[in-house]
């Protein structure tokens, strides 16, 4: 009788645990069909079809025409017949509906970068600070110009600001074509949300070292400058590479500078470039980076690798300046531009374009500041203005081709140095 009653309880025991069991594979299984009918939704939603609803927001279907509409044109060819262009691959809502009138702010600066699909996931961050428009142009070749296609498509459908801000341009081989998404599933599977698609990119990070893209391609770094400069529509550009940060609040000081000065289009104003540890947060403010600075975790922009690249921007003197008043930004000091610097700098719209003749490694910053000094550019020094790369740039670190790069570009250089005196005659100045 004992026994029995045990048995009972077992019985009892053991088919509450299938029943719970059962539950648990009814609650998995419904799980599963309502992520992949979600998913199914997203996708639909991203591209149209059945899934979409009547009244789906008119903008995201807007976005996908511009997109479609981009696509089919084959793009352009550059001048070399190289590369193939599609500008404005994805337009910004402030770009697309800037009219007459609009907000005046938002014509003054933008901010224009470039980047591989390995480095772009940097975007975030970079738009955090500097929220206002930006113009990004990106180089993808072979499976990366799909992958960049649906990845920026999906970051302008689900990032509320990018859609507002951002402007994508792409560049590829000129054998090679971007074409609609709609059929790469695989690209899309996991994006619900902007968080998401920044993680999808995350993976992508690093994936390559400084310019060794697969299949031995150079990287048009000069071309990807002048395509996102001419995807700008403001009186003035910030041209920078896309793993450097400017100081906080600088489009609207700048704005402020501006206003208060006399109109020139002669004139560049230099922001002094630092890197920064890997494992510091990065500074905003002049008084947080000069802290930084004074205890060697930040320092001048290649101090390792070229420190005379940067030495004329008189690190010193500018880290002591100081400022009146405590948001306002002036001008420290003007300087003529000396062999080799490179500074980084905000420029009317009308300076002379980077000479897409420089690819990879050595000498396509430094053609360009050469040019604006013999075009007789003055080079004004933002008092309290300044950008960050992430990162100490050190020996070693480069990829192999580097010397021989810099070797092939420095002959181009001199060439460079010689066609400035035909295209200024009347110039006195020299690099």
């Amino acid at each position: 009788m004992h026994l029995s009653k045990k048995c009972s309880v077992f019985k009892v025991v053991l088919s509450a645990l299938l029943i719970v069991a059962l539950l648990q594979l009814i609650y998995l299984s419904f799980l599963s069909k309502f992520h992949g009918k979600q998913q199914r939704y997203r996708y639909s939603e991203l591209f149209g079809g059945s899934g979409v609803k009547k009244n789906a927001h008119p903008d995201k279907n807007t976005r996908k025409e511009r997109l479609r509409y981009s696509l089919s044109t084959g793009g352009i060819f550059d001048s070399s017949g190289q590369y193939r262009i599609y500008k404005n691959l994805i337009k910004s809502d402030v770009t697309a509906n800037q009219k007459p009138g609009s907000d005046p702010s938002s014509g003054v600066l933008t901010l224009a970068t470039h980047t591989t699909i390995n480095n772009l996931h940097h975007l975030e961050s970079l738009l955090d600070r500097w929220q206002n428009p930006l113009s990004v142009a990106i180089f993808a070749h072979g499976q990366d110009v799909k992958f960049a296609t649906a990845l920026v498509y999906a970051l302008s459908f689900f990032c509320p600001q990018i859609q507002a801000l951002v402007d994508f341009h792409l560049v590829c081989l000129s054998g090679e074509m971007a074409s609609f998404p709609e059929q790469d599933r695989e690209h899309f599977a996991g994006l619900e949300d902007c968080a998401s698609v920044f993680s999808r990119l995350e993976t992508h990070r690093d994936k390559y070292k400084n310019y060794a893209i697969s299949g031995n391609i150079s990287y048009p770094n000069n071309l990807l400058r002048n395509v996102a400069r001419g995807g700008a529509e403001s009186s003035y550009i910030l041209v920078i590479d896309i793993d450097m940060m400017p100081s906080a609040d600088l489009h609207q000081q700048f704005l402020a500078l501006i206003m208060k000065r006399e109109p020139g289009t002669d004139e560049v104003f230099v922001l002094p470039a630092f890197e920064i540890r890997h494992a510091r947060k990065l500074p905003g403010t002049k008084a947080e980076l000069v802290q930084l600075y004074q205890v060697g975790e930040v320092r001048p922009f290649y101090e390792e690798l070229c420190s005379r690249c940067q030495a004329p921007t008189n690190y010193s003197q500018w880290v002591n300046s100081h400022v009146r008043g405590a948001t306002a930004l002036e001008v420290a000091y003007t300087l003529t531009w000396v062999d080799p610097w490179e500074p980084f700098y905000i420029g009317p719209r009308t300076v002379p374009l980077y000479d897409e003749n420089f690819k990879q490694y050595g000498f396509n910053r430094i053609s360009q500041a050469c040019e604006l000094h013999v075009a007789g550019y003055k080079f004004s020094v933002l008092s309290s203005a300044f950008v960050v790369h992430r990162g100490f740039k050190i020996q070693g670190e480069f990829h192999p081709r580097k010397d021989e790069e810099n070797k092939r570009n420095r002959v181009l250089f001199r060439n460079f140095k010689e066609g400035l005196k035909t295209k200024y005659p009347s110039s006195t100045r020299r690099c």
